[in-house]
């Protein structure tokens, strides 16, 4: 996947999202390391669509500051879609200086668990 820049991301209104990841095991389950930049998976039974904006506000384990950061939707999983995954959209980060950081710091946190084989909220 090839990151979005900032200019593209201005260009539709985002839907804002606030996300707390209280530990290791919630970040790993909505971590997506196969978009270029990363990304997030963000349940919901809202209906979007690829290429959809969101601006995310994130909080990560053991950290009080709120991280703002935007992506687009890249990955839809539907209702009812099979090994009963949730229904939500993986967001593709932005791959600018924030997001680059937020990516940073996430995989420094999920370290070696990174090579799990335990499943997440997309594979």
């Amino acid at each position: 996947m090839n990151a979005t820049s900032s200019s593209d991301l201005d260009a539709a209104p985002a839907t804002r999202v606030q996300l707390v990841f209280n530990d290791k095991a919630a970040l790993y389950a909505a971590y997506i390391p196969l978009f270029t930049e990363g990304g997030l998976f963000i349940a919901t039974s809202r209906e979007h669509g690829l290429g959809d904006v969101f601006e995310l506000e994130l909080t990560l384990p053991g950290e009080a500051e709120c991280r703002v950061v935007a992506g687009k939707v890249a990955w839809i999983t539907p209702a009812h879609a099979a090994g009963g995954r949730a229904q939500g959209v993986g967001v593709a980060l932005a791959g600018d200086a924030e997001s680059r950081t937020l990516r940073a710091r996430i995989e420094e946190i999920l370290g070696s668990a990174l090579a799990s084989a335990r499943p997440t909220q997309v594979f």
